[in-house]
């Protein structure tokens, strides 16, 4: 059995985007360009990434940057991936509701690309997309899958806007949820 070692090397004044990028993957998986863009362009940098996967599979993780959508996220290291005994923590199970949700999400993502500079929907127009598909989700259920796809950079809105004008932004991560 070999040593591992790490060998990285952050300059000082990056030392605190280094930091930070790496706490904002662990928390939320993905890093995107439009939301997060300084530590987006910190990640995305060749030597940095360099640097911040090494760090990363310490832990099990890797990264992958996706330059074409502006999407950095966190993954199982592939030399990790078969490993007994490590939890994932990065892989969320969701409900059939959330999970058919994300569809959704996802399908509406891809028909507004490239109509405005803001992929967005309005709630209104969700819901009823939602509804074509045969599922009438209760406003609980609903109000929960939003939280936990805001908490993982899957979508953005306002808390406090409820009515059925509300806009819900779609980011690129979404095809990675």
């Amino acid at each position: 059995m070999s040593d591992k070692g790490l060998k990285i090397t952050i300059r000082e004044e990056d030392s605190v985007l280094f930091k930070r990028s790496i706490r904002k993957l662990l928390e939320s998986t993905f890093l995107l360009e439009e939301k997060d863009e300084k530590l987006y362009r910190f990640v995305a940098r060749e030597s940095n990434r360099y640097d911040i996967s090494e760090y990363l599979k310490f832990m099990g993780f890797d990264i992958l940057v996706n330059e074409k959508s502006g999407v950095a996220m966190l993954t199982a290291s592939e030399e990790d991936e078969e490993t007994v005994g490590l939890k994932r923590a990065n892989v969320v199970t969701f409900t059939t509701l959330q999970y058919h949700l994300l569809l959704v999400l996802w399908e509406v993502y891809l028909e507004n690309l490239g109509y405005n500079e803001e992929n967005s929907v309005a709630r209104g127009d969700l819901i009823d997309k939602i509804k074509s598909y045969g599922i009438t989700p209760v406003s609980t259920d609903l109000k929960a899958a939003f939280k936990l796809f805001k908490k993982y950079s899957l979508i953005d809105y306002d808390e406090n806007e409820t009515g059925e004008d509300a806009r819900i932004k779609l980011y690129p991560s979404l095809q990675f949820g």
